[in-house]
């Protein structure tokens, strides 16, 4: 019988938005700075104290490099990348030096995709009874799907969540937690869980929560811009992409690993 480790350490993030509506109540989608898709990912790091030093001695090596030191963003005032790396703030250079680091890693991403296009359907269908979806709930529940199939897998899981806004949502993440140990359970039967620790974190805190906001970067790419230059390298890295609302094939989505892998070809458009 294979031994379980005796812990596991996950770091989860997100990309895209959840505007759905502005103001007046008018659809955004389509419009500059609004993203097509949500997404929360999770990555999986074996040695985080390892990709913590390894991201510190980079980012210190990239702030000496004359040839980078007028860029705006390696200003520390700018709290960017003289700070924490940020897949959509570091200039290419950079980017391009962290892609490198990341594949020495082995490091494993999981990621939950919902169409914005279908979450606007179904806000639309819930006001007829004086309902609204709430971001959160729709946050929580990928988060949920993700950990559902993880957290039997170690003694202790060590779960570090990017923090979104200014609260720091401890109690529902726990929530949440605990509702995919019993979805787990209720399909597979009982588990033996060990203690989950989970806190929210600031990127420029944690190099864990750096890792997964590159790699959901390259994927949201592919998805937003299909542009898949970024993803491909990469891709060995995401052991299971969801994607919840592609519904052609399966009422439950459709789920890309090393069986099916994803492509440029295979995203439902974004028109259905």
């Amino acid at each position: 019988m294979k031994l379980r480790p005796a812990s596991m350490h996950h770091f989860v993030d997100e990309a895209g938005d959840l505007t759905l509506f502005n103001r007046k109540k008018q659809v955004v989608l389509g419009r500059d700075g609004v993203s097509n898709y949500f997404m929360v990912g999770i990555a999986f790091v074996p040695q985080p104290a390892a990709l913590e030093e390894a991201l510190t001695a980079l980012r210190t090596e990239l702030l000496a490099d004359p040839f980078l030191k007028g860029i705006p963003s390696f200003q520390p005032s700018r709290r960017k990348t003289a700070i924490a790396f940020h897949a959509k703030d570091d200039v290419p250079e950079v980017r391009l030096r962290v892609f490198n680091l990341l594949m020495r890693f082995d490091i494993k991403i999981f990621v939950a995709i919902r169409t914005k296009r279908v979450l606007i359907e179904q806000a639309r269908a819930v006001h007829r009874y004086g309902q609204k979806i709430s971001e959160h709930n729709i946050y929580d529940d990928l988060f949920s799907r993700l950990l559902r199939n993880r957290l039997h897998l170690a003694n202790e899981n060590h779960i570090v969540v990017s923090r979104r806004g200014t609260k720091d949502r401890k109690e529902a993440l726990t929530t949440a937690i605990r509702q995919a140990q019993a979805s787990f359970t209720a399909r597979w039967g009982e588990r033996e869980y060990g203690p989950c620790h989970v806190r929210t974190d600031q990127p420029s805190e944690c190099g864990g929560l750096q890792a997964v906001d590159y790699f959901l970067w390259a994927l949201q790419r592919l998805y937003e811009r299909h542009e898949d230059r970024y993803f491909t390298p990469l891709s060995h890295h995401y052991r299971v992409i969801m994607d919840l609302d592609d519904d052609r094939r399966q009422p439950y989505g459709e789920w890309y690993t090393d069986s099916n892998p994803l492509s440029v070809t295979k995203i439902m458009p974004v028109t259905g």
